[in-house]
């Protein structure tokens, strides 16, 4: 391009941006002052709301200031009419008090005026009085001397003095009070007697609703479900080789017959039987059958059992709350568990005797715990019988001595079966529980014969008391009805018989709990309206 062409362009294009620029300003100008006029436009319409929103202020204020106003005066005059009120109110009680207090003092006035001519009138009367008393003194004088007149005459005409006359009849009224005296004392013990009943009863049958036992019936044998048949022979064995150890190791009968798929086990030891039904079911489930595996088994189940025993010692006393018994008392009242007498489980009887005793005794106001331990324990021995040879009580007395049980426990062990007195009140109540729950309807068993041979027995003993027309044995053979001839035996005789069959029956049958006997004397009058 030529200079002269470049100093053109060159020309142009300046004046094309002085253009732009001259353009671009006018246009910025005009925006200013279209945004100036629009804030002035808002200034305006800003500058209205104000003023009228200030101007609602202002009229919103008079009206709030006029109301407010208004409430203060209404609250002033309630104010004031409740002030006006109290002071009336006041003004009245003031004047009510001042009417009270001038009749008040009115009514003083007449007190006064009445207490005056009661002085006079007392005065009146005391000198009334004074002469009265001079003239009693000479009557007393005159009643004195008649008096003497008359107890000599009548000394002289029964022939005895004044003092012995006084000795008869002191004596006369002593033993007419000894008569009364007597007659209160026999209504008295009667009545004692009749609320000491009534009172034992309602402490037995509170203390025995308050509890419910069931009883289990145990037998001398165990039966032991087997899968099949074919296990019999293996439980045998190889010329019985297993049965001989099994029980060797037990110490009890298996006794192997044509019942289908069992085997009955027989022993005296319910423990022993325990262990040997724990030990057969586990070989039977394990299959493998053989002296060596028996050997181990019946000892595993030993442990198992020892075990079992203690643990259900333990859940009674813990079930009873009592605490601080001795290892070996434990161990021993567990085998109460496998242990029955007349097919009541022992361990449940030792825990029905507790919880009886200790309801009676919060029914009488005595030591709950020691009567509750002293129930538990009082059979304890029997856990031993089946390896000593002495009586449960003595084996029972000797244990928790050795282990220093209260002494209260071994007097309920011994008393319980009469070997010695009862020293607390405690013992007895483990008596009187131990007789209930060993006689109440499904206790214990006892085979039929022997329970019909009990109650003939029993009408026997009465029927050979003279005088006895017919007895009857009833309630199961706790209570003894004796029917006697009218004309052959009187009311002192009826205690006799009842008596001498009492004795008897004690001395002579075994029995449970007690029996009462009751003699029955019945005449008759009759005849015939026709």
């Amino acid at each position: 391009m030529s200079p002269l062409g470049l100093s053109l362009a060159v020309g142009a294009a300046v004046l094309a941006a002085v253009v732009a620029y001259l353009l671009g300003r006018g246009r910025e100008r005009a925006r200013q002052r279209r945004e100036t006029e629009a804030a002035r436009d808002d200034a305006s319409r800003i500058r209205k709301a104000a003023e009228e929103e200030v101007l609602n202020l202002r009229r919103t204020a008079e009206l709030q200031g006029r109301e407010q106003s208004l409430r203060l005066r209404e609250s002033w005059e309630q104010e004031e009419s409740r002030r006006r009120e109290e002071v009336e109110r006041g003004e009245r009680r003031l004047v009510e008090r001042a009417e009270a207090a001038d009749r008040k003092s009115d009514q003083l006035d007449r007190r006064q005026d009445s207490l005056d001519d009661r002085a006079r009138r007392l005065e009146d009367r005391a000198l009334t009085l004074k002469a009265g008393e001079r003239e009693v003194a000479a009557t007393r004088e005159d009643v004195t001397r008649a008096l003497a007149t008359a107890r000599e005459r009548l000394e002289g005409l029964a022939g005895i003095t004044a003092d012995e006359a006084k000795e008869e009849l002191v004596a006369e009224m002593a033993d007419q009070a000894r008569a009364e005296a007597a007659n209160q004392l026999r209504e008295i013990k009667e009545e004692a007697q009749r609320t000491a009943d009534r009172e034992a009863k309602k402490v037995l049958a509170m203390s025995i609703q308050r509890m419910a036992a069931d009883e289990t019936a145990q037998l001398t044998v165990s039966v032991v479900q087997l899968p099949s048949d074919e296990m019999k022979g293996r439980i045998i064995g190889r010329e019985g080789r297993n049965i001989r150890a099994f029980e060797q190791a037990t110490g009890i009968d298996v006794i192997i017959d044509d019942t289908p798929e069992a085997v009955v086990l027989s022993g005296y030891n319910p423990v022993r039987r325990e262990v040997a039904r724990l030990a057969l079911s586990r070989l039977i489930e394990d299959g493998r059958i053989h002296p060596g595996r028996i050997e181990e088994v019946v000892a595993k189940s030993e442990q198992d059992v020892e075990t079992e025993m203690r643990e259900a010692a333990e859940e009674a006393l813990y079930g009873l709350g009592i605490h601080s018994v001795h290892p070996e008392i434990i161990k021993v009242l567990g085998r109460l568990k496998f242990r029955t007498s007349f097919g009541q489980n022992q361990l449940a009887h030792a825990r029905e005797v507790a919880l009886l005793a200790g309801n009676m005794a919060a029914e009488m106001g005595l030591n709950v715990q020691l009567t509750r331990r002293a129930g538990l324990l009082h059979d304890v021995g029997k856990g031993l019988t089946h390896e000593q040879e002495l009586t449960h009580v003595e084996l029972g007395y000797r244990l928790c001595k050795r282990y220093k049980e209260p002494d209260l426990v071994l007097n309920s062990i011994k008393a319980h079966h009469d070997e010695e007195p009862h020293r607390y009140p405690e013992a007895w109540l483990v008596t009187a529980a131990d007789a209930i729950s060993g006689s109440r309807p499904g206790a214990r068993r006892e085979m039929f014969e022997g329970y019909v041979k009990r109650l003939e027995k029993l009408e026997e003993i009465a029927t050979d008391q003279p005088g006895v027309e017919r007895c009857f044995a009833i309630q199961a053979g706790r209570e003894l009805r004796v029917m006697v001839e009218p004309n052959r035996v009187n009311d002192e005789g009826m205690a006799r018989i009842s008596e001498a069959v009492a004795r008897k029956i004690e001395n002579e049958l075994q029995y449970p709990g007690q029996i009462k006997v009751v003699v029955i004397r019945e005449t008759r009058a009759v005849d015939f309206a026709r």
